[in-house]
């Protein structure tokens, strides 16, 4: 649909406004004087010619009486005025006053005999328009109808509807349909509302999702405190009523106590770590961190749990020193979840791989494993939180279900990425990438 500025609208209003008077005034002068000038129309013509010639073949009786009254009745009939005056200019009849002259057309003549003046004659005859002038006001009004028909389908209507709209956003009915309208600036105006019902829309679907997610969060949370503290207060129960009578019952009591617990510590960490990373805005911009002995340190504290199940780690040629800006254990942290998370799903005597370089502004780092890799739907939750791969939730391979989210969480604030696939050789191959200093 082709819109107008409204500018652009308010002149062709103001242009209506003068042309249709216009036309209806030339209109009623073209009907009453079959002219487009502002001559007198054939009758008035017509008139003027009869009273001329009652008045040139009547000179003699001017001063008569009867004749005047003859006279007068003619001109009450043709709307018209006449002076009669000597060659002196004397007034020997006149029908009208000098003051209803004034707002009268006139024409004048002398008549002449043997040579000599003997006559003046003045002729006045109604120089109004008003046909015309009630004409152009038909038209001013004409003018105004149209105009403000239009100004109220595309200005009024719409403003109207528009405001009728933005009280019920306002009460948080979205459903709202908003009017079109010919103007430029109220169809921005428009497009602007249908932007921010989109946004409201969206932001509420996000708002119902997140509420969703966080009471979610919220019971498994209490579902993982729960399952460790169970057991912990089980087998301290134990030790306290005497059941572990040997010294090898209460060392496994106390084997099982200690598990528990650094799972407890270990599921308070994941939860302060994963609630600081997704409320908190960190600036790195003045903390430079060399991302290759981050990584090495990770590998390093990562070694003594893949000893235990014989699994090897082979280490690409890393680069030197990659400066970033970064958080130095922020960093160590995702990439310990991400390493703990490829010990884990590695089978024992398994083998992971871990590469690092850089290319052009960024570094990129790849960790692969041995194990069964991701299923499909695996591949489209792994970084959601709290989601575990295997439905047992055992956490001796399943974890907590907030590791991969702190890791992707950590490397986004540092302004890069990670994504998670399936290697072609077998296994998961995780994929990262964070700038470097500038």
């Amino acid at each position: 649909m082709k819109t107008l500025r409204i500018r652009k609208f308010t002149v062709i209003c103001l242009f209506l406004l003068l042309l249709f008077p216009w036309l209806f005034f030339v209109a009623a002068q073209v009907l009453e004087t079959k002219t487009l000038g502002f001559g007198i129309s054939d009758k008035q013509k017509a008139d003027i010619k009869e009273t001329v010639q009652l008045i040139e073949t009547n000179s003699k009786n001017w001063k008569d009486p009867v004749w005047q009254n003859r006279l007068n009745k003619h001109l009450e009939n043709t709307n018209m005025n006449v002076l009669l005056q000597s060659a002196l200019n004397e007034t020997i009849y006149q029908s009208v006053s000098n003051h209803e002259q004034s707002f009268m057309k006139s024409e004048q003549f002398s008549l002449i005999e043997d040579g000599q003046v003997t006559g003046k004659v003045t002729i006045y005859y109604s120089n109004s328009r008003l046909k015309q002038i009630i004409a152009a006001f038909v038209g001013l009004i004409v003018a105004f109808f149209i105009v403000g028909y239009f100004m109220r389908r595309n200005i009024l209507i719409p403003l109207e509807k528009m405001s009728n709209c933005a009280r019920k956003i306002a009460e948080g009915d979205l459903d709202v349909q908003l009017p079109s309208s010919e103007i430029t600036e109220i169809a921005e105006v428009r497009d602007g509302f249908h932007v921010m019902v989109a946004g409201l829309k969206k932001s509420f679907q996000k708002q119902v999702e997140m509420e969703a997610e966080r009471r979610f969060i919220i019971a498994s949370v209490a579902h993982d405190l729960r399952t460790p503290l169970f057991a912990l207060r089980g087998y301290l129960d134990g030790l306290e009523k005497g059941i572990a009578t040997s010294p090898e019952k209460q060392a496994k009591y106390i084997a099982v106590c200690k598990e528990k617990s650094a799972q407890l510590d270990r599921l308070v960490e994941d939860l302060f770590t994963y609630t600081k990373t997704e409320y908190s805005e960190i600036e790195f911009n003045e903390n430079k961190v060399d991302f290759t002995h981050v990584l090495k340190k990770a590998i390093d504290s990562i070694k003594p749990q893949a000893q235990l199940k014989y699994i090897s780690i082979t280490e690409g040629n890393f680069p030197n020193h990659c400066m970033i800006n970064g958080d130095a254990h922020l960093l160590e942290r995702a990439l310990n979840n991400l390493l703990d998370n490829a010990v884990r799903h590695s089978p024992t005597k398994g083998r992971i791989f871990i590469h690092c370089y850089q290319e052009s502004d960024r570094v990129y780092f790849t960790i692969r494993d041995t194990g069964k890799g991701f299923s499909a739907d695996e591949l489209h939750h792994v970084f959601e939180p709290l989601y575990r791969g295997e439905v047992s939730r055992n956490y001796s391979t399943g974890g907590f279900g907030l590791g991969l989210t702190i890791s992707q969480r950590i490397i986004r604030q540092h302004g890069g990425d990670i994504i998670a696939e399936n290697d072609k050789e077998g296994g998961a191959l995780l994929t990262g990438w964070v700038p470097l200093a500038g």
